[in-house]
Parts: structure tokens; sequence; C-alpha cells
């Protein structure tokens, strides 16, 4: 199997490494990058594992499975350079926020067609990528897309772009509401007098305790929250300060923000393409 990944920015170097330490690919087989940028090809071709070109038409035609992670606002440039060049075996899969499966069969003439919504902790190793596909994408092949999903975390398979967008306002986008909450949490210890250091010690240990107590439990949340908080308790009054003040409300509100701006972001995109 040929992979090749167009764009080796943030998303698209983490898919790339990924995929380069799994060996999914194969002993002899070297992972294809192509990029604009001769600054980044230069870096990229200091591991012997990639492929590096400087054209499309060199790498594209090879390629089985095509991973593009270029911003949005550049796809329906890149789409026309690349559909004089593709073929209908190919299985495209995009990172790009927004792009529908739609406006990339349009505008590719493909129909083996991936869309894929990844989030920031790939770059880790502890992503969560949420992915749907057009009708023609076989169960095998989608499991071979999830196989390579997974080299960064973990993916699901959703039915349908409903779900990508809905992925978007609680994984997608999630990250950053845990770094607000670790930051408004870490203003308070500070508060209270404890330095930036041990602020942020406080806080991530807690999270991430807290985190694997609940994956190594079938304990809900609310659950483990009972656990914590005792009637008269400290816990207990900051959990009710929460309540009073609606933080559960401004959390979903907050996810449905993201969920909606990203339907609404698919529309634009596909009223220009």
């Amino acid at each position: 199997m040929k992979v090749l990944v167009i764009g080796a920015g943030n998303m698209g170097s983490t898919y790339a490494e990924g995929m380069r330490d799994s060996h999914l690919l194969g002993t002899k087989q070297k992972l294809m990058i192509y990029d604009t940028s001769e600054e980044r090809r230069n870096q990229l071709k200091e591991d012997s594992e990639y492929d590096v070109f400087d054209n499309l038409e060199e790498c594209l035609p090879q390629a089985d499975v095509i991973f593009i992670a270029v911003k949005p606002y550049h796809a329906s440039e890149l789409f026309a350079k690349m559909k004089p060049m593709v073929g209908t075996d190919q299985i495209i899969v995009s990172i790009m926020a927004g792009v529908t499966l739609e406006s990339m069969v349009s505008e590719l003439g493909l129909t083996k067609v991936v869309r894929a919504m990844p989030n920031l902790p790939a770059q880790v190793g502890k992503g969560m990528t949420s992915y749907t596909s057009t009708d023609d994408v076989s169960r095998v092949e989608l499991l071979t897309i999830g196989g390579l999903l997974d080299t960064t975390g973990k993916s699901i398979h959703v039915s349908n772009e409903r779900f990508i967008d809905a992925s978007t306002g609680i994984s997608g986008s999630g990250p950053a509401y845990i770094f607000y909450f670790m930051e408004s949490m870490m203003e308070a210890a500070r508060q209270m007098g404890f330095s930036d250091k041990t602020a942020k010690t406080l806080v991530s240990s807690t999270f991430e305790g807290a985190v694997e107590l609940f994956n190594q439990n079938d304990i809900t949340p609310v659950g483990w929250m009972n656990r914590v908080a005792s009637k008269g308790g400290t816990t207990r009054a900051a959990l009710d300060s929460m309540r009073d003040n609606n933080v559960n409300e401004l959390i979903k509100d907050a996810a449905y923000a993201a969920f909606n701006r990203a339907t609404e972001i698919g529309e634009e995109q596909s009223a220009e393409a």
C-alpha cells in the first residue's frame, strides 16, 4: 500500500509520523510526502523513511491512499491541480475542516472519499479522530483507513457527516475546553499563593489522575462526583457553586456553538465550490 500525504504542516506531519512508526505500510515501502515549502521539504528529507516530492505529477499517480492536510481555503486550488492526475481506485482521506464529501467528489471526480476530523492530542499519540465516507469505499478499505488513523491515537467511524460536525464540537474543539478549564484552575491556584510551576503540577496531575480513574472503571462522571463529594464538604461546595452558576449548561452551549459553526463552515465551503 502506497500512501501520500499532501501538506506537511502540524496535522499532516503528525499523521505522517504515526504511519511511519506503525510499519503498516510495510518495511520496504516509504511514506510519500508532498509540500510546497522548500524549507519544509528539506527538513523532511532528513528522515530516510520518507519519499519527499516537490511536484504532484511524480507522486500522486503512484498513491493508493492520499491524505490531504492543507488549509481548507487551499482546497479548490489543490483539487483543480489533482483532478487530471487521480484515478478511480484511489482513496482520498481529507482532514480539512468543513470540506464536505460532496464537494470533494464534485471537484476531484472521484467517488472513494473519506472525511476525517482529528484533534490536537494526535500530536502525542492520544488523538481522537472521527471519520465517515462515501458509499463507494468498501468495508475492507474503511478498516484499512481506520488502521491508518489509529496510528495517532483512536478513531471512530460515524454514519454521516452530521456526526463529523458534532464530533468537532466535542473532540475536535474539546481540547481547548479542557485547556480553558485548566487555565481557570491554575489562575485560582496562583491567586491562592501557589507558584506557576506548582499550579501547573497541581492541575495537570489532577486532570491526569481523574481521566485515568474514569478510563479504568465503569463508573459514570456523576458517580465519581458523588464519591468525591460529601454532604457539607469542600467538594460539594464547589459543585454546588458550579450548579448555581449553570456551568453545565454553559459547557453544553459552547460545544453546540462549535458544532453549529462547523456546519456553517461546511455550507460556506460547498457554496464556494
